[in-house]
């Protein structure tokens, strides 16, 4: 091959020379005069970590120190909670004690006026006022008691502990005695009626 035509392919390879050359060589040109580059032709520089270990070090003890008070608040204020719970279910019931300690007085009351006399009349009233008095407390609080006798055979309500032939065709599949009440509290089911169904 002549000198001269590995010259020319020389020069050429020199041309097509890789891009990076080339975006440097145009801003290099471009900081010399002072003209702005269009965005594509911008080489971006290698950035310099900003910060020495030491630093982040005491970054990171930093951190870690907050971490740990953080998770001690959280721990002190968890057991808190319990505590305050744990002491709440344990006096919830307190309220509606207190306002039953006057039907325990009017009971004593009672027992003392059995001995005291024999008109069993008056002892029987006194004994309906008591009652009346502690269903009054209890349905301040929410309790409700159902209604059965009569009505439709409902296992949502009704525990069935025996069937009996009905009276009448219109009894059939309802509620004809009850042998234990039913409650609800707030609505809810608290104890199932013992009923005897008509069949």
């Amino acid at each position: 091959m002549p000198k001269k035509e590995q010259k020319e392919e020389k020069e050429k390879s020199q041309e097509a020379a890789s891009p990076e050359k080339e975006a440097a060589n145009v801003s290099v040109k471009a900081g010399n005069s002072g003209e702005s580059l269009p965005e594509e032709s911008k080489v971006t520089e290698v950035s310099k970590p900003e910060e020495e270990p030491e630093d982040l070090s005491e970054k990171l003890e930093e951190l870690n120190d907050k971490y740990l008070r953080l998770y001690s608040d959280f721990d002190n204020y968890r057991r808190r909670n319990l505590k305050e719970i744990g002491e709440i279910r344990k006096n919830a019931s307190e309220d509606l004690v207190v306002k039953l300690l006057g039907v325990l007085d009017d009971f004593d009351r009672a027992i003392k006026a059995f001995d005291s006399t024999d008109n069993a009349q008056a002892l029987k009233e006194g004994i309906l006022l008591i009652f009346n008095k502690f269903m009054t407390i209890l349905s301040n609080q929410g309790l409700e008691q159902m209604k059965t006798v009569g009505e439709s055979f409902n296992t949502d309500f009704h525990e069935a502990i025996t069937n009996i032939p009905a009276q009448s065709e219109e009894m059939k599949n309802k509620v004809v005695d009850e042998i234990e009440k039913g409650y609800l509290l707030n609505g809810k089911v608290i104890r199932y009626a013992k009923v005897v169904v008509g069949s």
